[in-house]
This record gives structure tokens, sequence and C-alpha cells, in this order.
């Protein structure tokens, strides 16, 4: 194997290998492969324009950059881009790869035009299904010999609370054993489970300070995940625990607290608008600890929207000068999570990624570069996709066991009770306390409300094969339409099974259409499966281009448009009628959640559990 193709995976004797090469070539002792020449070059670390500048090349890497004509070397070949200005190659601080749907050399083929040419992946959906998998995962595409930099950060919420099970679990060894596996990984993903860092009397708590340790003592970065803190207390409680960053800031007084406490700030396109025009307005002269992030967004928005590219272009329409925004998406990251030797800059030794801007000001990209060459022109990616044939510890991960059946998903009533009450959540169910109904029972069964808009949510254990199915009674986010339901793979934070219906039969059909698929969507109208989607890979990504998994999205949305779906408007101000795909963000554990209803367990046996103290309670009583 040559030297070019070890630099994939960033083992140290390799790296010192390819940094002693790129002396002598920017020296002009050795040969370089490819000068490129382009009319301005923005150097992130002054801020500064510099004009005709060339860009040397050796293998993936920079190894010279400077006025052209400088330097001193023989070269193979020269590029010339007179009218195009060069930035470098885009970077997320906090994105999961998960949420495109796409396994990451598909993602690649979807990101890499639009700019984005490496990722901090926050392996937290990932890491839930198959922990001991992780970098085996994540790393696979790059070594198959995909463009995108994919920096993993194993999963801090494995599982995400202590009253969770399934996928693997990951403490002090298994962290310490990746950070120590490649210098791709990064550091910790985001911990999010709050309670448990606090608490010592949490049953997580040793667990999490073990990863946050091995973390530590490999000098990684431990991400954070602050949801819901806002006090001045907790907020510094936080930063004092170590915890790096926040991207959960969603106003600009509680983004400007946290980060004068000295967190690093990842601003989300949700609120950045906001945050930006506030910031200016407050004066903000050093941006050196804010970075604009994507976190979650799906291929079809991606499609839509774009990709690292639309954060900049949000910034920038913000108020915020292009070349501020351009830093919040290079230098800025790469520091904070300690990259600056491989990316980040267009600067010797680094990767030679390069974006190509035909118009600085609107963003607009013309071409990219990746590991030394051009990937793009416009929006097509121009490198052949690498085939890999996924194993099946990532294909054959949803193990139900069983064929689902209609009392699969019936709660049955005390004996001679003719209603029960009935401990109700909603979508983003933030109250201390669950809701309570009184309802109806018939033949021994409590049953549905849909007068009331109370409908049946379940959460189907997919890991241990037992068929275990926890079920209760929700308000106002499932079908009204008869012998119709919901199911999804997609999960958040454990990547169970939820499914949602207006019937038991036809929440079992659905979960059982979606196990035939290896995961995905599954919507069942009427008593008919009407609408699949794949997700074959992790129960939560698709082996396919990007635009394939969006015509198949379409049919599921076209489909969903002719259910009538339940809606109550008081629940979330982003939660809107129709379709209810937000539903795969209602199942989150992680803080600020209280009441959530998690797989059964010998702790929880019918998954209602408080997640905050432990405390369990029957779903109906």
């Amino acid at each position: 194997m040559t030297q070019a193709s070890h630099d994939i995976s960033l083992d140290a004797d390799t790296e010192i290998a390819i940094r002693q090469n790129l002396t002598l070539v920017a020296l002009g002792k050795r040969p370089a492969d490819v000068a490129l020449r382009v009319g301005r070059l923005l150097d992130v670390h002054t801020r500064t324009w510099l004009s005709d500048q060339e860009i040397v090349i050796s293998g993936r890497r920079i190894a010279y950059v400077g006025n052209a004509g400088t330097w001193p070397g023989e070269v193979a070949r020269r590029v010339h881009e007179p009218d195009l200005a060069a930035v470098p190659g885009l970077g997320e601080v906090h994105k999961h790869i998960e949420s495109s749907h796409l396994t990451p050399e598909w993602e690649a083929a979807l990101v890499l035009p639009r700019g984005n040419t490496w990722t901090c992946e926050a392996s937290h959906e990932f890491s839930n299904v198959n922990g001991a998998r992780t970098l085996d995962f994540w790393l696979a595409a790059r070594r198959a010999g995909s463009p995108l930099k994919i920096f993993p950060l194993p999963g801090s919420a494995v599982p995400p609370t202590g009253y969770e099970h399934g996928g693997g679990w990951l403490g002090y060894d298994e962290q310490r054993a990746f950070l120590r596996e490649s210098l791709m990984v990064a550091g910790l993903d985001e911990v999010m489970d709050w309670p448990a860092v606090w608490n010592p009397d949490n049953p997580s708590y040793d667990r999490l300070w073990g990863m946050i340790r091995a973390t530590f003592e490999q000098r990684g970065v431990v991400e954070g995940h602050a949801a819901g803190i806002r006090d001045m207390p907790t907020i510094n409680a936080f930063a004092a625990a170590g915890l790096a960053s926040d991207h959960e800031a969603w106003t600009l007084e509680e983004f400007w607290d946290k980060l004068s406490r000295g967190l690093f700030m990842e601003l989300r396109p949700h609120t950045l608008p906001e945050v930006i025009a506030g910031l200016l307005e407050r004066g903000l002269a050093d941006w050196s600890q804010v970075a604009l992030t994507t976190d979650d967004r799906s291929a079809s928005d991606t499609l839509e929207l774009g990709a690292t590219d639309h954060n900049v272009r949000l910034a920038i329409k913000a108020g915020l000068e292009p070349e501020i925004a351009v830093q919040c998406v290079t230098i800025n990251p790469a520091r904070h999570m300690r990259l600056t030797p491989w990316v980040g800059s267009l600067a010797p030794g680094r990767y030679a990624d390069i974006v190509l801007l035909s118009n600085v000001a609107d963003f607009e990209i013309a071409k990219v570069w990746a590991d030394g060459a051009q990937v793009s022109e416009g929006k097509t990616y121009l490198p052949n996709v690498p085939k890999i044939d996924w194993p099946d510890w990532a294909a054959d991960t949803i193990n139900i066991g069983r064929s689902l059946q209609a009392e699969d998903f019936a709660i049955s009533a005390a004996p001679e009770r003719h209603t029960m009450t009935a401990a109700v959540l909603r979508p983003f169910h933030w109250a201390d306390d669950f809701l309570t109904f009184e309802l109806p029972v018939r033949d021994g069964l409590v049953q549905r409300d849909e007068s009331r808009n109370i409908t049946k949510f379940a959460i189907v254990d997919r890991f241990s094969g037992a068929g275990a199915v926890s079920k209760m009674f929700w308000l106002g986010c499932g079908p009204r339409t008869p012998e119709t339901a919901l199911a999804c793979s997609m999960a958040h934070d454990k990547h169970n099974v939820w499914c949602v219906g207006s019937s038991d039969a036809a929440m079992a059909k659905a979960v059982n259409a979606l196990a035939e698929n290896r995961g995905g969507w599954a919507l069942v109208r009427e008593g008919e499966v009407v609408a699949r989607v794949r997700y074959e890979i992790a129960g939560l990504m698709s082996c396919r281009p990007a635009e394939a998994l969006h015509e198949e999205m379409q049919n599921l949305y076209a489909e969903g448009a002719k259910v009538e779906w339940m809606y109550e408007p008081t629940f979330h101000p982003r939660w809107l009628p129709g379709f209810p795909e937000r539903l795969a963000f209602a199942t989150l554990t992680c803080a600020p959640w209280r009441w959530v209803l998690v797989a059964p367990s010998e702790h929880a046996p019918q998954g209602l559990v408080n997640v905050q103290t432990g405390e369990t309670h029957p779903v109906v009583f």
C-alpha cells in the first residue's frame, strides 16, 4: 500500500512520513503533484484576502502556499483559476450524518459539491445501534477512498440514560480504545445526560465520568449538550464539568451567557438569524468561540437548501461579514476540535480541501477540491462513489425476533373496570408530571379516545430479539383515520422502533413491514401498507444516492397527506399539523425530558420512566 493510500486513516507512523515528505516538497527538493493558482485566497488565520496565490499539492496535502511563481520546485500539473476565490474546505463541528439517512460514502457525494469536506460526526445514533462497531463504521468509507474526512466522536449516551438498554454499552475502556486507535477520533460526542453528570446517585454517573476521564487522558474534546440549561449556577456547573461546548442555545441571552462562561458555541440554523443579529448589535468583536453547525438535516432538505454552505449564507444574510462566516465553519471549529494540523485552513500540512467561489458575497460555489483533486463542478459530484458491501453488523440491526400481533399493542384494564385512568404524554413533553385522562374500557381493554385527540404510541425493542413492546396513550400526535399507523426505526435517542396508530392491528402491521425492510418508515392506511422508506443500514441510513432516497420520502409524504392527523396547537411552537415526522425527536430521553416511554426493562416493565429521577409508573391505573 502506498503512503498516499495510508493518508486516509491518520495513524501516527504514516503521519510522520507524510510530514517528512511535505517538508522537502515545500523546499522544492521534491516534485509536487499539482499547483493550483487562484485569483484570491482567504487566509482565515488573519482574515485577509491574498491575491494571485498558488497552492502546491503533494498527494492529498498542501505543501506550499504563496504568491504565484515563488515556489522553487517542479510540479507535474498546473491548474489556473484566475476568476475564482479560494476558501478552505468547510467543516461541521457537530453533525449527525445519520440524520441525512445516507451512508457516509453517499453523504460525501451529497455534501462535497456544497463545500463540506470534513465533518465531526456526533455518533449518537449509530453508537446506540452498535456501539462496539462505532469506528469500524465511520472509518469504512474513508478507507474505501471517499474524500470526505469524518472525524468520529463516539457516543457518550450509549445508553442515553441508565434506564435504557440494547445496542451496546460504552464506558472508560471503550472510549480509551477508540481514541488510541486513530488520530481521526476527535473526542466524546455530546454529553447530554446532565442529571448523570452532576448526581452521583444516577445509575449512569460512573459510566459517563469514565468516558469523560478517558477523553481527558487522550487530550480529546468533550462536547456538550446543554438543552434547557439557562440559569447561571447550572451553566457554571456545566462548564466546570469540562463540557466544552453547547449547540442548544435558542435565544441571544442564553447564547451570550454560555459564551461568556467559556463554552464554545455552535449555532444552528433554527435561530441563527436572530442570534447573529443580536451578537452584532452587542458589538461582539471576537468570533473565535463561535461556529455554525447543522446538527440534523435530511438528504431532502440538503438537496433543497444546501449543506454547510447554507449555514454560511444564512449568517451573511443576517449581517455577518463573509470572512467571519467562513471562519465560523473552518478555522474556529478546527481549533476547537484540535484538528488544525489537518483541516480548517489553506496552509501547509493540511488536506488539500479547497472551495472555489464565483461570488464571495453570495457564497456561490463553482468547484470543490478535496484530497488534492477536483471533486465537483457546480452541484455535480465527479468521483465514483466507492462500493461498500456493508456487513451484517451494520445491515441486520432490526432484531424484533418475531412477527408482532395486534395483542402486542393492547393495554389491559383492571378486572371489572369500565374506565381507567391513563398516564398520557404528548410530543415534547417537558412538564414535571404526565397528564391524566379517564379512558373507556371495552372487552377488557383500555381504548383510545379520538374525540379528545388521544391515540396510542409504542416503543418496540429492536435489539434483544424478545419482541418486547411498551405502549401508552399520547395526546394529539397520530392518525385519526381508522386502521392507520406509522412506524419508524429512527427514534432519538435509543433508536428503538416507534409506532403510532389508530388501531392495534395497524400498528402491528406497520412494525412488521418496517422489519421486512431492515428499518426505515412504514405507513399503513386503512389496513394496507401504502408506503415504505428503506433505512437498511443500522435502521438509520440507506446505501444509495440522495435523489433516490428523496423520491421515496416524497412518496411517503404524499401517502401521508391522505391521512387525517390529530393535532394539538399548544404542544410546541415548531410542531405543525400533518405528517408527524418530528415524532422521531419526541422520543428523546436526554435532559430536559422527564417522563418518557422507553423499551420495557426490569427497571421499568411498562416502559414509563422519569429519566431525571428513575421513578416509574403504570401506563393505566
